[in-house]
């Protein structure tokens, strides 16, 4: 009876041994099939491939790789290599557990789209304006608490999302920002900057689900902006009490020439 323990006891552990080895040889099995259909695409998809960390093997389509794809995964670190992807143009980070990315992400000239949205990001480096190219950020639902700065200088920036995040409001430099649609629903604002009639191409403002007040929207901002449609659903005041603060006929005048255009 020992001796068929013994055996039953071996075979138990031989065989959960061969189901982890097996495990990560299928991981790399996957991550190898796809890195061979990268060379033709231009496209690296590992979306929802259980990873924790990037495969070290991408680097070798960096020269060519135009849209790489991790979204959902379990990365918690995005490695300095990504600077070497210099002909990426979409980069899809969403549903990890990044806390920070790389300076060498400024490395990225030709990058339009950046999604990090689902993580734990509380800042961007510094060196994000780098990404001259870039047109679209997507950080919702992370753990900022301060409007990051650096976006204000993205010269092609054109759709920034900064929804699900603790900021509670915004900064003087919030004038420089090129964006033509800036999205903070879901934070925590208290206040309105007067920086915002300086956004010249800033054309919708979605502020749903705040903690903003009527008097927050001063007549600066509806009169002298180029904003044309601003949600405000889920705050301290009624839209009744809106339309009645000043400056707002001439936000209302926007508003519906951009609606005759059909925009």
């Amino acid at each position: 009876m020992f001796s068929r323990m013994g055996s039953d006891s071996s075979k138990i552990k031989g065989s959960g041994s061969s189901d982890g080895t097996s495990y990560f040889k299928s991981s790399s099995v996957v991550v190898q099939k796809h890195m061979e259909t990268a060379k033709k695409s231009r496209v690296l998809q590992l979306k929802s491939a259980g990873l924790k960390k990037v495969p070290q093997t991408v680097e070798e389509v960096a020269d060519i790789l135009r849209n790489l794809d991790l979204t959902h995964n379990k990365i918690r670190e995005i490695p300095v290599f990504i600077g070497a992807f210099t002909m990426l143009k979409q980069l899809h980070l969403s549903e990890n557990l990044i806390e920070e990315l790389p300076d060498e992400i400024g490395c990225l000239k030709k990058l339009e789209v950046l999604n990090v949205s689902n993580n734990q990001l509380h800042s961007l480096p510094e060196t994000i304006v780098g990404c001259s190219a870039l047109s679209r950020i997507e950080l919702a639902r992370n753990n900022f608490t301060q409007f990051p700065l650096s976006v204000c200088h993205l010269q092609s920036l054109d759709v920034l999302d900064l929804s699900g995040n603790k900021i509670e409001t915004l900064p003087d430099q919030i004038g420089d920002l090129k964006a033509s649609e800036l999205i903070l629903n879901q934070n925590r604002l208290r206040a309105l900057n007067n920086g915002l009639a300086s956004c010249r191409r800033l054309k919708i403002l979605r502020l749903q689900e705040n903690c903003l007040s009527k008097e927050n929207f001063s007549d600066t901002v509806l009169r002298d902006s180029t904003i044309s449609l601003i949600t405000f659903e889920g705050n301290m005041f009624q839209e009744k009490e809106f339309q009645q603060l000043p400056g707002y006929e001439s936000y209302q005048d926007r508003f519906t020439a951009i609606k005759k255009k059909g925009i």
